[in-house]
């Protein structure tokens, strides 16, 4: 019987850390943290370091329609049509990602392209190390370039990127790569015989369906929503 005794209380021992609710709590926060970058990397909020997305009209727009979407019951013709209107916002965003990404890939950073692409709102303009600099390059390749829609203000989250090749001495090269294969009369894309792979093909196994997966969709973003909060206190 003591044999026993003793075997089931070391059980029950092995069995707390499981039950202690400060490690539940640190597991939770994790997780949600992993769905927030995940959210993030969804959305490509063009001013991330704004964790409200109320300062820029493009990211209030798209949040917004988030925010709509989640009061909605999931499948009705509602929630079907903001779910496409979402994926029109994400689209652009992600077509203008792949055309960066597809330039640090003619400069030879295929390796470290996702890593200078990453921008999440734990970045900060006090981290930048030449934020003048980097300033002036993206400028220049809205005046250069076609890269970006005219139409809107341009995308702080790519001054982080400019800075990091600025880091690598590579700025300069990126705003020539950018003037050849996206020049300001090609408002429609590349149109060099060198150009890289088309951003519109590379947007079809990159870019989601407004149909499909909705569900881990909206649990991430309504994730996003409800950690702003407590990530910020």
């Amino acid at each position: 019987m003591d044999v026993w005794h003793q075997i089931c209380c070391c059980s029950c021992e092995q069995e707390e850390p499981e039950n202690n609710p400060l490690l539940s709590e640190m597991l939770r926060y994790f997780d949600q943290l992993g769905k927030r970058k995940r959210a993030q990397a969804t959305n490509l909020w063009n001013e991330p370091v704004d964790d409200t997305h109320m300062e820029r009209d493009d990211d209030r727009e798209l949040y917004n329609l988030l925010q709509n979407r989640a009061r909605l019951r999931r499948g009705s013709e509602g929630y079907r049509r903001l779910s496409f209107d979402i994926s029109a916002h994400r689209q652009i965003r992600h077509k203008l990602k792949d055309r960066w990404r597809q330039i640090l890939e003619v400069l030879g950073f295929s390796g470290e392209a996702h890593g200078l692409l990453d921008i999440t709102s734990a970045a900060s303009y006090s981290s930048l190390s030449q934020p003048l600099q980097a300033r002036q390059l993206l400028a220049a390749l809205a005046d250069q370039t076609s890269l970006f829609d005219r139409h809107c203000s341009l995308p702080e989250r790519y001054l982080f990127v400019l800075d990091r090749l600025l880091v690598l001495d590579a700025g300069d090269d990126f705003l020539s790569a950018a003037r050849h294969y996206y020049p300001p009369e090609a408002e429609e894309g590349p149109s060099s015989e060198e150009e890289p792979p088309s951003p519109e093909a590379t947007l079809v196994t990159l870019s989601p369906a407004p149909q499909g997966g909705e569900e881990e969709e909206e649990a991430t973003v309504m994730d996003e929503v409800s950690l702003l909060v407590k990530l910020i206190e």
